[in-house]
């Protein structure tokens, strides 16, 4: 037995292509050295990070858990669900919120999750709680896009608010704990020295489609939105601020052919000319590694 393994002999072990050898080897998720112009691999230490990245279940774990099925889990996001259907890449989606997309994500309920969580300092996103939560997993935080926030107003409404401290006292729609939206808000609350109570509390929905379209109802007189859904319903829009939405996903799941395809999809033409005419969105960044654990 021979004490290091070729391109060839690694791609045959992991039943991968030697194309995404070479792409594991340059992100330093496989342990290489390289001797005469060709790439090594240690056998001892390639069996143990396959060991340590297996996704074969333990005995004390149903076999049902061992493998991701291919959901995108997470926070909703209109560009995102656009792109999965047009894509065609077999995904298929359970978009509730960012903690409940990180709870899921953790328990191998999908192969990504979608994220908008504002971190401990200004302007940072997602990654506090990814690295909290998988610090030691093969999994990577790239960026999918930044996005316009702020107050989708009531059509009608009068005076329009100029800043959000002008906003209290208006009827308002919040989302679920849970969801990232909720807690930007209520932390650009606490920087304008308001809280939730200072407004007229209507009953809490569990998507943003939901918040936008109470408001176009009439049934609220604002919710915290995208300018973009705010400017598809025609509603008069506060900003209020910029947030990273960012994609969790699994390392090996990376490499398959659903992701691939959403991710060259991705490149078209096609979806550059939709996050155009989508208000408010900038996906200058996509792509942009943030976190890569393991």
């Amino acid at each position: 037995m021979t004490e290091f393994l070729t391109t060839k002999e690694v791609a045959a072990l992991l039943r991968i292509k030697e194309r995404k050898v070479y792409d594991l080897a340059s992100s330093g998720a496989l342990p290489c050295t390289r001797a005469i112009g060709k790439l090594l691999f240690p056998r001892e230490q390639i069996e143990a990070w396959l060991a340590s990245n297996s996704e074969m279940p333990s005995p004390s774990v149903e076999t049902s858990k061992a493998v991701r099925p291919d959901v995108f889990l997470g926070s909703h996001d209109p560009l995102l669900e656009w792109a999965i259907r047009e894509s065609r890449c077999g995904l298929a989606m359970l978009f509730d919120s960012s903690r409940d997309g990180l709870e899921r994500f953790a328990e191998n309920d999908g192969i990504a999750s979608g994220l908008h969580l504002p971190g401990r300092k200004q302007g940072e996103w997602n990654t506090d709680d990814v690295r909290q939560r998988f610090a030691g997993s093969p999994v990577v935080l790239v960026e999918w896009a930044r996005r316009q926030r702020g107050l989708a107003l009531r059509a009608d409404l009068s005076p329009l608010p100029g800043t959000l401290a002008e906003a209290g006292g208006l009827r308002f729609v919040p989302r679920q704990q849970k969801a990232g939206s909720q807690i930007f808000f209520e932390r650009l609350l606490g920087e304008a020295g308001l809280a939730p109570d200072d407004f007229e509390l209507c009953r809490e929905t569990l998507s943003e489609q939901d918040v936008v379209q109470t408001v176009a109802a009439g049934k609220a007189d604002a919710g915290f939105a995208l300018a973009s859904l705010a400017a598809g319903f025609r509603l008069p829009f506060l900003p209020l601020g910029e947030e990273r939405f960012d994609l969790l996903v699994d390392r090996r799941a990376w490499f398959e052919e659903p992701f691939q395809k959403l991710l060259a999809f991705c490149r078209s033409a096609a979806f550059s000319e939709k996050a155009a005419e989508l208000d408010g969105y900038d996906i200058s960044g996509f792509g942009t590694i943030h976190f890569n654990g393991g």
